[in-house]
């Protein structure tokens, strides 16, 4: 496919699974604002992250932890960041007829929003069984990353179908 053709569907296409693909695109940008103002805080930027007035939420205590340093040495958030980044751009490969012409990547996309779905699930179990807090940032994140997995769904059952005939 010519970049410019490319273009085009991926600005102006309407099908179902692009629609759902610019779904995946804007909730891994809504995880990737949380994990930015998480970074700001891991990294000194900021001396407090906000918290609604609720019970439980306690990003400070959570975000701070030894847990959250703990992967390659560097705070948790920086690499939310770039996974969330791959999520996109898994999303954002190839044309509208993906599924039929490069399947390869739904089913790519749809097993990595199935792994950011997991760790988001073990990192929100995490907040509470380490620390008895919440981050209500990270919950966001974790909601929107939950959201992804059902829009991955049938792009992804496409896909397969045609690899399989």
């Amino acid at each position: 496919m010519q970049p410019e053709q490319l273009s085009r569907e991926l600005r102006e296409g309407t099908s179902a699974f692009l629609t759902r693909r610019r779904g995946i695109v804007g909730l891994s940008l809504v995880s990737i604002a949380s994990m930015g103002f998480i970074t700001l805080y891991q990294m000194g930027l900021i001396e407090h992250l906000p918290d609604p007035p609720l019970p439980l939420m306690d990003a400070d205590k959570v975000d701070a932890s030894g847990e959250a340093y703990e992967k390659l040495s560097t705070p948790d958030a920086t690499l939310g960041l770039l996974s969330y980044s791959v999520t996109i751009i898994l999303a954002s490969m190839g044309g509208k007829q993906r599924a039929s012409e490069q399947p390869y990547l739904p089913l790519a996309l749809m097993a990595k929003v199935l792994i950011d779905a997991g760790q988001a699930g073990r990192l929100t179990v995490d907040q509470w069984t380490r620390h008895r807090a919440f981050c209500f940032l990270c919950l966001v994140a974790a909601g929107a990353t939950f959201g992804t997995v059902p829009l991955a769904v049938a792009e992804a059952r496409a896909a397969y179908e045609h690899a399989m005939s």
